[in-house]
């Protein structure tokens, strides 16, 4: 079964708007042994779950699905791989981090419908 393998450490921006990661933070896909495994890069900058402030009241920018939230954001802006597949990652990753269907269901429908502004942003930035 895919999982993360290790903590979370980041610290704010000056601004406290972003985040920055302390250390390499790394996700494997299916088990340990397949040799698959994203990792995301001390210094990468994330902004947790990108929810709309005025839904902070039922999906906050992090909670059960801040881990898969970095993980999402590293996809978008870092990889090429096409938008299906980050997004589906982050609700596999959600999955493996116990988040309750309801806001797995959420927060995948509002990738895949407003998640092509900023994929079609950072893949030009990739370019």
């Amino acid at each position: 079964m895919s999982s993360f393998t290790n903590e979370l450490k980041v610290k704010p921006t000056e601004d406290g708007k972003m985040w920055i990661l302390l250390e390499d933070f790394e996700y494997y896909l299916g088990d340990l042994d397949s040799g698959v495994s994203i990792k995301v890069p001390a210094g990468f900058v994330t902004d947790f779950a990108s929810v709309p402030q005025f839904l902070w009241w039922i999906l906050p920018p992090f909670g059960k699905y801040t881990k898969p939230a970095v993980l999402h954001d590293y996809l978008y802006r870092k990889t090429k791989f096409n938008r299906e597949i980050c997004d589906g990652i982050f609700l596999e990753a959600m999955e493996v981090m116990n988040v309750p269907v309801w806001q797995r269901l959420l927060l995948y429908l509002g990738v895949r419908i407003g998640g092509w502004v900023p994929y079609r942003k950072y893949k030009k930035e990739l370019k």
